[in-house]
């Protein structure tokens, strides 16, 4: 490495850790559907509340916590026991007419089956994550092959579930797997035997346009190649925690009184 390109890795460190300072705060939290991750002190409620929370987050941001606090209420105080005494039967009518642009109440339905066939086989969705990886993997994606395909076991959950081997960035996955793997003050951690530098970027389009702005990706794809490419520029920046800034730079665009005007001063 050159000399000019370890000053600018350390230069655009010390920018983002700014930001990080600035932002990674439960006060820039709203709107993100990681809100609904601090209503459970459970860490299967948690994990269950949040593999719900991920999966709906697409499209406008007002619609995605409506949604989600649709399914959530619906499932009670303990999301987990919730999924562990639901049938097929008692799903498809508690979820009858759900919708969430692409997503049905038979595509939420047959995702929290999967759950539930989990949680009676592993236990939590956390020990099935686990048993899917192995410990000289250096990314999550081999356990999160797995692991999707547990979680589409019993019915049809659509792209609520997406599978990496197809190429998908799996942007919502990701999201799920940085809420629970990470500990600071804004992500709730719990999932603790994960290291935190097999963690993937959550890649959308707000993230792929930061991307192109720091010049992680040149690639015409947001797509998983693109992801682990941006990943792997992270990583140069904090190796133990490449997905840290994650947060913290994708308040541009999700808030309102934060855009991109912001972020191109800033940096």
């Amino acid at each position: 490495m050159s000399h000019n390109q370890e000053y600018s890795i350390k230069n655009l460190e010390q920018k983002l850790e700014f930001l990080y300072k600035k932002y990674n705060c439960r006060k820039y939290v709203h709107p993100d559907p990681l809100e609904f991750l601090y209503n459970y002190n459970e860490l299967q409620d948690r994990e269950i509340a949040g593999i719900i929370a991920s999966s709906l987050a697409y499209g406008r941001v007002a619609q995605i916590l409506k949604s989600v606090s649709h399914v959530l209420d619906i499932m009670g105080k303990s999301p987990a026991e919730f999924v562990r005494n639901a049938s097929v039967k008692s799903l498809d009518e508690q979820f009858k007419g759900f919708k969430h642009r692409f997503a049905t109440g038979a595509h939420i339905s047959a995702m929290l089956m999967g759950a539930k066939k989990i949680i009676q086989e592993y236990g939590s969705l956390y020990e099935c994550f686990l048993s899917c990886m192995n410990k000289n993997d250096n990314t999550i994606i081999p356990g999160l092959v797995v692991f999707s395909e547990k979680l589409s076991a019993c019915g049809e959950p659509g792209h609520l579930v997406p599978l990496p081997q197809k190429g998908s960035a799996c942007k919502r996955m990701n999201l799920f797997l940085r809420w629970m793997v990470r500990k600071d003050e804004v992500d709730p951690g719990g999932w603790e035997e994960i290291s935190c530098k097999k963690l993937i970027i959550p890649l959308d389009v707000h993230m792929y346009n930061i991307s192109l702005k720091l010049g992680l990706t040149k690639r015409k794809q947001a797509n998983m190649k693109t992801a682990l490419e941006i990943t792997s520029g992270f990583t140069k920046l904090v190796p133990h925690d490449p997905v840290k800034y994650d947060f913290a730079l994708t308040r541009f665009g999700i808030r309102d009184d934060i855009s991109y005007e912001n972020l191109d001063e800033l940096l």
